[in-house]
């Protein structure tokens, strides 16, 4: 049986989109079920954006959600500049085979021909014999090129519809359609995976693989991922980068579960589910070609679901990079459980126990509106009171704040509205009686007598 070797080609673009990240996955996927190889091919051969920095955030995304040279399947990476000289001769070969020919025409002169500039090109320079130009692959006249497409079924492609496409430049640099070609022949590749967008391309590369003596893969074209409008995902209108989502906290396990279903599913009612357990149910056969729905307060539910599940000593360590060095870490264990319940990207945690270990609170001016309507200072000062005896567990702090308000009409909850914003600055957190006692009596006391006077302006 001939060992399955899927390739993933990213280009450097300074980013890594979500999409290229669900299509890693699921090559990565192909891979390791079947025990073939992973083959990470950069596209590096626009000089613009050959940036060692931009290759380097193409491996470190990876990493991130699990692809990497630690594992035997993966193989790599390789740069398609270093196959130039193969790119070079394979145009050598189809010009010497007459399956390719040069092509002096300019833009203009074509619209000037045919009288449209919608028109693709007319085959002007097929037997003009000229040895200089960029160079055009000579595509049939009749018939059909079809692309049997895992995904999409059998996709026909009119001969007649299809120019003559250029395959090098005028200085003899190949284009990506021919380097891709050359590549994946090169490196053995058995299987095309990749978006939908390339569909038109796997057309004229199934017409390039048989030139160049090869078989073609096959081929399997993931439907596009598009925003809540519908529109496909853009980094200049959406939140594409997959660096955004692990800098915001997200984990990436969470990450790994929520791409691999924009499209697949593992036929049951399961969404959240390791990477394991996704593998061996994976089929390229099972994807859908229908759009796929990028939906963030999904992606958001599933990490909380992430979140909870972690150990809590794990939780500590992953929340580290987003607390402040000088913040006491015993003190913020006392909260972590409370926090880990309610947090759906770890980033949000410094919001949730920053007051512990502040001076003062930071106080959101709409929040303190919001909050001081009550019979707010009555609330204040007396609760303020009822803090120099009252026995220090969540328990009696709770029953203390319930007398205070039910002696000026008030039910806890809107009793404890003031209350919440003049300890944390903050309308919503944790479960205030616990952050209370955590804080403790003297600064807790010190923060209603700070809100007091600024009540009192």
């Amino acid at each position: 049986m001939t060992e399955v070797r899927v390739r993933f080609a990213p280009s450097p673009t300074g980013m890594f989109h979500v999409g290229g990240a669900r299509t890693a996955l699921f090559n990565w996927a192909m891979a390791e079920q079947s025990g073939g190889r992973f083959v990470l091919r950069i596209e590096d051969t626009d000089a613009t954006r050959n940036r060692p920095e931009w290759t380097e955030g193409i491996l470190s995304a990876l990493d991130w959600i699990g692809i990497n040279s630690s594992h035997p399947v993966f193989e790599g990476p390789y740069f398609q500049s270093a196959y130039e000289p193969q790119h070079r001769e394979a145009v050598v070969k189809l010009l010497a085979e007459g399956r390719a020919y040069y092509c002096d025409c300019t833009r203009e002169a074509l619209v000037a021909r045919t009288g449209s500039e919608h028109k693709g090109y007319d085959g002007f320079c097929r037997e003009r014999g000229l040895t200089a130009g960029a160079v055009r692959f000579r595509t049939p006249d009749e018939g059909v090129t079809v692309v049997d497409d895992v995904v999409r079924g059998k996709v026909e492609f009119p001969n007649e519809a299809q120019e003559d496409f250029v395959i090098a430049r005028t200085d003899g640099s190949p284009l990506y359609v021919l380097a891709n070609a050359v590549d994946d022949i090169t490196q053995n590749i058995t299987h095309v995976v990749r978006g939908e967008e390339h569909l038109g391309n796997a057309a004229k590369q199934m017409l390039l693989w048989p030139a160049l003596g090869a078989t073609p893969p096959v081929w399997g074209h993931l439907p596009v991922i598009v925003n809540e409008q519908r529109k496909k995902l853009s980094k200049r209108r959406d939140k594409v980068a997959l660096e955004s989502y692990r800098d915001e906290g997200y984990l990436a396990e969470a990450m790994v579960n929520y791409l691999m279903l924009l499209g697949w599913g593992p036929g049951d009612d399961r969404e959240i589910m390791p990477w394991s357990e996704m593998v061996p149910l994976f089929r390229l056969e099972d994807v859908n070609s229908a759009s796929a729905f990028f939906d963030e307060k999904k992606l958001r539910a599933f990490n909380g679901e992430y979140i909870r599940a972690l150990p809590l000593e794990t939780f500590e360590e992953r929340c580290a990079p987003y607390l402040d060095p000088s913040w006491d870490r015993e003190r913020f264990s006392r909260l972590a459980p409370l926090a880990q319940t309610r947090i759906t990207v770890l980033s949000e945690i410094r919001q949730n126990v920053g007051f512990l270990f502040l001076d003062e609170p930071v106080f959101d001016q709409a929040s303190w509106d919001k909050a001081m309507k009550n019979a707010p200072e009555e609330i204040l000062s007396g609760y303020l009171e009822r803090l120099d005896t009252v026995n220090w567990d969540p328990e009696s702090l709770k029953q203390a704040l319930e007398e205070v308000g039910a002696a000026h009409g008030l039910k806890l909850g809107k009793a404890q509205a003031p209350v919440r914003v003049a300890v944390t600055g903050r309308t919503v957190g944790l479960p205030l009686f616990e952050s209370i006692e955590v804080l403790g009596r003297e600064r807790a006391q010190d923060r209603l007598r700070a809100a007091l006077t600024r009540l009192r302006g």
